[in-house]
């Protein structure tokens, strides 16, 4: 709470009172009065106790080559899991000046991916791959306060120990194994300016994904035992995950079957199903197998009930009977995903909307905009043949989903799909990334050796994202592999033949690149045989089928059916001008949707990030003014006319002061009682008392 406070303030009020706090810490010696969290300051004590200086400029240690890929390869399951999600997530944050990372539980940072302007500065202060940011190393920052604290950590601008380190923004949390032990931190960096205030939740919600695919491979031989109070929840990232041996013993459950099992299960201790649950595993493995409902509801030995689903994630799983598991035992082929289990919208609500299944093509793109249009009639054209393709566009506008779409309706659909940001690989790393290697190519290289990118797409397609920051080294090698079709990796004198097709994409104009000497004219030509240029989010006419295709998506991520979108929001969201596009239309109802409190369906202005409407406004004055008050003071407002008799608001006031004011007044209404105030205000009753709990309570 601490923490989201301090990230609540408005910036210019908050880096005076960091400003202040560390003045009185370094300046004068004492503990911060205010301006800084607890978190912050026991952070700033552990590093004076070292005898670190805040304006210490030594260069921590930084490991070589090697040293990196030994730690990379030490790491290599946690590596696998996470680049991913990585990956997704720096897709939502793409061209906003951010770095997503990814350490190891020493601090080390094993993976980045970044914007190359970003990228470039954080450099400077050796945020990067093979540098360690541990508090002794690095002093107070969010990837080694998170990893002292064993929790989520914010470190914004100032609050970092070092003077060097305060432009820097970082939001940090700690990923566990299955076993519960730290496996690494993944984080997201930015300048301090850049900083948004759900990257937190992002970060955490990333995290979540992370420990679940860890946990589910750890654990892939065994029954995975999904479960939650609520039925809902089952399938989504809230839901508790045990692992079970064929004979019934548990051997490990993740973090959140920790927490609700308490004491009651040692992993790998021994334990079995039947102590937890009041009946055995063949029985439930038998109800399973009979019932049409994947969702069992099972009693407990403390007396409560609990929904369950049985998965083996492999295709089937053979369980053999032994005298814990039950004669009942047989062959058990559960569904990975969970059933359709929740409870209906009110009949005025709108019908839940749906996205199309399977891999996405073009076809699926076509959803009434003229100028997706025109892209995906000239893409088809093409389809099958002999010519690369070259996307177009600004950042966040979806190329690379064109791209795929692009792909799966061509004749190479059943093979590959490979893709490289080539902005985001350092770029020493880049040549290896696309070529490949031999065995002993350079220190630290896999003695197996590795397959570029490159031949990973043999047969399929190659697909070059911001292709305009490729290195110019790397463009003649490009070119070259273009025009023999052949690779040669990296320590080899053996040239591989491939075939790909080749799509790439960028958000610079690649002809004025050309010009200034930055982009070879030669690969300029062999790649934009054809040209598709994609409209910003703010020019399509389609934007409301694109918002129910995102909701429906992230819907099914978090477990939740019948999910909807207030015509307020609605409204809001067709006539915002979206500089950040389609990425971050995504990522506000990802958002939007974590922030729906149980049994909410309704996504209503409060659950947009509140940095949304604060932000200038980029859309011509045509969004709401209400919208830009924040979501409680619009529905506030709209819900509750001032009395004639209300003392007038002064225009000076700061906004969290006009929410509390509003909050105040409700409640006198209302006579103090909470949910009635909720309805009033037309929010729910959790974030009422989170407001509540910001402001110290009200009378």
């Amino acid at each position: 709470m601490k923490v989201m406070q301090q990230t609540a303030m408005a910036p210019a009020v908050r880096e005076d009172a960091v400003r202040l706090a560390r003045g009185q810490f370094f300046g004068e010696g004492r503990a911060p009065e205010a301006g800084v969290s607890p978190l912050i300051v026991d952070s700033w004590l552990r590093c004076r106790e070292r005898g670190m200086a805040a304006d210490d400029r030594a260069e921590a240690e930084h490991a070589g080559r090697l040293q990196l890929a030994e730690a990379r390869e030490g790491n290599r399951g946690l590596l696998d899991y996470a680049s991913g999600v990585m990956e997704h997530v720096f897709e939502q944050i793409r061209a906003s000046g951010s770095l997503v990372i990814l350490s190891d539980p020493q601090g080390m940072i094993l993976h980045s991916l970044g914007d190359a302007e970003f990228v470039d500065r954080a450099s400077r202060v050796a945020l990067q791959p093979g540098a360690c940011w541990s508090e002794a190393a690095r002093g107070t920052n969010a990837i080694g306060t998170a990893i002292v604290t064993e929790a989520p950590t914010v470190v914004l601008g100032g609050e970092h120990y070092l003077d060097r380190n305060g432009f820097l923004s970082c939001t940090a949390a700690p990923i566990r194994d299955p076993r519960g032990a730290l496996a690494g931190v993944l984080d997201v960096s930015c300048e301090q300016r850049m900083h948004q205030r759900h990257s937190l939740g992002l970060v955490r919600l990333s995290v979540q994904l992370i420990e679940k695919r860890l946990f589910e491979a750890e654990f892939a031989n065994h029954i995975l035992v999904a479960f939650h109070e609520r039925p809902e929840y089952v399938g989504s990232l809230q839901e508790g995950l045990v692992a079970v041996t064929p004979e019934g013993h548990l051997a490990g459950a993740n973090s959140i079957a920790r927490e609700w099992i308490g004491r009651r299960v040692e992993c790998g201790g021994g334990a079995s199903f039947a102590e937890l649950f009041r009946q055995g595993l063949g029985k439930v493995v038998d109800r399973a197998m009979n019932s049409s409902d994947a969702l069992i509801r099972l009693g407990l030995r403390d007396g409560s009930e609990i929904h369950v689903q049985l998965r083996s994630l492999r295709p089937r799983f053979t369980a053999f009977g032994s005298a814990q598991a039950g004669e009942g035992m047989r062959t058990f082929a559960a569904e990975s995903s969970p059933a359709a289990v929740g409870s209906a919208p009110p009949v005025s609500a709108p019908a839940p909307v749906s996205a199309p299944h399977g891999p996405i093509t073009l076809h699926d793109l076509a959803t009434g905009d003229a100028g997706i249009g025109r892209a995906v009639d000239r893409a088809r054209r093409i389809l099958g043949k002999d010519i690369p393709l070259l996307i177009q566009g600004e950042s966040g506008v979806g190329k690379e989903l064109f791209a795929q779409a692009f792909h799966n309706s061509g004749p190479r659909a059943d093979k590959t799909f490979v893709a490289l940001n080539c902005a985001a690989v350092p770029e020493t790393l880049i040549e290896s990334e696309l070529f490949g290697y031999v065995g002993g190519a350079f220190t630290g290289a896999r003695k197996e050796g590795a397959l570029g990118k490159i031949q990973q797409a043999n047969g399929g397609t190659l697909f070059l994202d911001e292709i305009g920051d490729m290195p110019l080294g790397m463009q003649a090698r490009l070119l070259r592999v273009l025009q023999e079709r052949c690779v040669t990796p990296v320590g080899s004198v053996k040239s591989i033949p491939v075939d790909i097709s080749l799509v790439c994409a960028t958000h610079r104009v690649l002809r004025d690149a050309v010009a200034r000497g930055e982009f070879r004219e030669d690969l300029y030509y062999r790649v934009n045989s054809l040209t598709v240029t994609l409209p910003a989010l703010r020019e399509r006419s389609d934007i409301r089928c694109i918002v129910e295709r995102i909701l429906a998506a992230e819907c099914r991520e978090a477990g939740l059916q019948g999910v909807w979108i207030g015509d307020e929001v609605m409204r809001f969201v067709e006539r915002h001008g979206w500089p950040g596009n389609v990425r971050q239309l995504q990522n506000v109802i990802r958002v939007a949707v974590a922030l729906l409190d149980e049994g909410e369906r309704e996504i209503r202005p409060e659950h947009l990030p509140e940095d949304l409407f604060l932000a200038d406004p980029v859309d011509g004055g045509k969004t709401p003014p209400a919208a830009h008050a924040g979501p409680l003071v619009a529905a506030a407002s709209a819900a509750l006319p001032l009395a004639a008799d209300a003392p007038p608001i002064s225009a000076a006031k700061r906004l969290d002061q006009l929410e509390i004011e509003l909050i105040e007044r409700v409640m006198r209404e209302v006579g103090g009682n909470l949910s009635a105030a909720a309805r009033t205000l037309g929010v729910s009753r959790n974030r009422l008392y989170r407001k509540l709990g910001r402001a110290g309570g009200v009378s």
